[in-house]
């Protein structure tokens, strides 16, 4: 088995959606929330530099038309992370993960880490200052892969999802600044909820 890592490659202005359809596909199957199309646009045809895709090159094929083998290939999709960069309040640019998903059966393999690398390191060189996510608190293994890339858990979202499921937020500092503001944050909330226990009290 072959996994390749790939960005998102925009469609011709004729061309067809096949990229996009193969992760609207692939996350749709075990995603808190449904997406429509829309969605998936959004992210995605703005900033495809954050979209990356891994390919089972053992599973794919290549096409043809009448007697003349093409160019055109049938890529088996098997993971994909979309990400987002923008101004955010006092942060420069933050981006930001909205969406990992591995196919259940390649799961386990290190596609997941191997995903977020590409879109942490495409980030950084386009000097964002942090990034943050969410996910389910129950979702362990994501997680864990999240804090193993150094990403701290800066809010508990009740009923988050539409499902009606918790979420933590994470963020990860890529700068200075970044890092002060997010310990700045975590004092302020610290010193409210000590207040709020002195007033119960």
């Amino acid at each position: 088995m072959t996994i390749r890592y790939r960005p998102y490659t925009k469609p011709s202005p004729l061309g067809h959606e096949d990229d996009l359809l193969s992760i609207r596909n692939l996350i749709s199957q075990d995603l808190s929330e449904p997406y429509g199309i829309y969605v998936y646009r959004y992210f995605i045809y703005q900033w495809p530099e954050l979209c990356f895709l891994a390919i089972d090159d053992s599973k794919s094929s290549s096409g043809s038309f009448g007697d003349t083998e093409t160019d055109l290939k049938t890529e088996s999709v098997i993971g994909v992370v979309v990400g987002k960069l923008a101004p955010h309040r006092d942060i420069k640019l933050r981006g930001y993960i909205a969406m990992l998903a591995v196919a259940t059966e390649y799961r386990g393999r290190g596609i997941a880490k191997e995903l977020v690398k590409h879109v942490l390191d495409k980030l950084v060189e386009l000097d964002a200052d942090e990034v943050v996510l969410e996910t389910e608190t129950s979702n362990k293994a994501a997680i864990a892969l999240y804090e193993n890339f150094g990403f701290v858990r800066s809010k508990s979202m009740h009923r988050y999802y539409i499902n009606s499921n918790d979420a933590f937020r994470f963020v990860l500092p890529l700068k200075v600044v970044a890092t002060l503001r997010y310990c700045a944050l975590k004092q302020m909330e610290s010193q409210e909820s000590e207040g709020h226990i002195a007033e119960v009290l």
